[in-house]
């Protein structure tokens, strides 16, 4: 067993770990945050995305010891006092959900691009999701909930 510390959504936490326990399993059967997906556990299909210390990563690939002391985001931090984030308004109001399994995974690149680049092209926002795949939209809908996050999110900012 190993102890780690860490803060995930904003919370803080310490736990007593097996050292064999992806940080997937964790955020998943550990700690009940089950927005984040697993797909391939290969870190190919970016269903799994989360945001740690600023960047994303496939929770899939990550040992939950590697997390220790570092902030992690998962799609459930994202809301706020049962408000939905920008992003994810955006994309309920232009139908990017299809089935739903890449949505989240989806949802964390996008924010991760945005926090990084506010005003991306549509090709940089492409560019942002090419680690995550999606077998139901044919990603213009994507593309289209991120151009539409932006407006929503410098609307927020007024």
């Amino acid at each position: 067993m190993k102890r780690i510390q860490l803060v995930i959504n904003g919370k803080d936490y310490i736990l007593n770990i097996d050292e064999n326990m992806r940080l997937l399993d964790l955020l998943r059967d550990e700690l009940g945050l089950i927005g984040t997906k697993e797909g391939c556990g290969e870190g190919e299909c970016g269903a799994c995305t989360i945001i740690m210390d600023g960047e994303t990563v496939n929770s899939c690939l990550v040992m939950a010891f590697q997390a220790h002391g570092s902030s992690i985001l998962t799609i459930e931090g994202l809301e706020q006092n049962g408000e939905l984030h920008p992003i994810q308004k955006a994309f309920v109001d232009v139908g990017a959900v299809q089935c739903g399994y890449c949505t989240p995974g989806m949802i964390m690149s996008i924010k991760s691009l945005l926090d990084k680049n506010p005003n991306p092209t549509r090709e940089e926002i492409r560019k942002g999701i090419s680690g995550n795949l999606c077998r139901c939209t044919g990603y213009n809908k994507i593309v289209d909930a991120a151009e539409l996050s932006i407006k929503y999110l410098e609307e927020e900012k007024r």
